[in-house]
């Protein structure tokens, strides 16, 4: 790797070392910069916008997120499409419990460079996160879903994003204390009872 490449994955690690100990509030271009040992303009010789550097900081989430889903899909239910469905459901909320902010940087395209390059190609993160959605979209097809698929893929995609901010946030372990059947992945079963036909197996 030759020292540009390497400053620029060094200025990466560096924000994903921020938003994982500090959140989306840390991640500023001097910070970033600083901690990383560099002049504050250096940045801008890798990154032509601030967006595109937490394009690429954000890109690790996907990658790393993307690498989760994989291996619990191929678990208990692999051969069946809910139960495909319950295994991405719990991954993807267990990522956003585990790593908050990156979760919360990651789906915040009002705040990053997702349709163009942003840097060397493949960056973008449509790229990232189009394929999720897609496998989604698939998934809930196969269920046998009399709705419009897509539509019902987004709104699950919407109800398990909310019940990732929600638990981490306090407000379901308030609402749901002292049930005791209460869990997150209880609450994953029931977004998907609510938008998939037939029942859990």
């Amino acid at each position: 790797m030759d020292q540009d490449s390497g400053l620029r994955e060094r200025l990466i690690d560096v924000g994903v070392e921020l938003v994982t100990s500090e959140g989306t509030a840390a991640l500023g271009l001097r910070e970033i910069a600083r901690r990383a040992g560099v002049s504050h303009g250096a940045p801008r010789r890798y990154f032509a916008t601030h967006q595109a550097l937490l394009s690429s900081i954000a890109r690790r989430g996907f990658d790393e997120l993307g690498s989760r889903i994989p291996a619990a899909m191929a678990g208990p239910g692999a051969d069946d499409p809910r139960g495909q469905v319950r295994a991405l459901g719990r991954a993807y909320v267990g990522y956003a419990l585990e790593h908050r902010g990156m979760f919360e940087l990651m789906f915040r395209h009002d705040l990053l460079d997702g349709s163009r390059q942003g840097g060397p190609p493949g960056v973008r993160l449509r790229d990232s996160t189009l394929p999720l959605f897609e496998l989604l979209v698939s998934l809930v097809t196969r269920c046998g879903t009399t709705r419009a698929p897509r539509i019902t893929a987004a709104a699950l995609w919407a109800n398990l994003h909310g019940v990732a901010q929600l638990w981490a946030w306090g407000s379901l372990p308030l609402v749901l204390d002292g049930d005791p059947e209460a869990s997150v992945d209880r609450v994953v079963d029931a977004a998907l009872d609510a938008h998939l036909p037939g029942h859990r197996p």
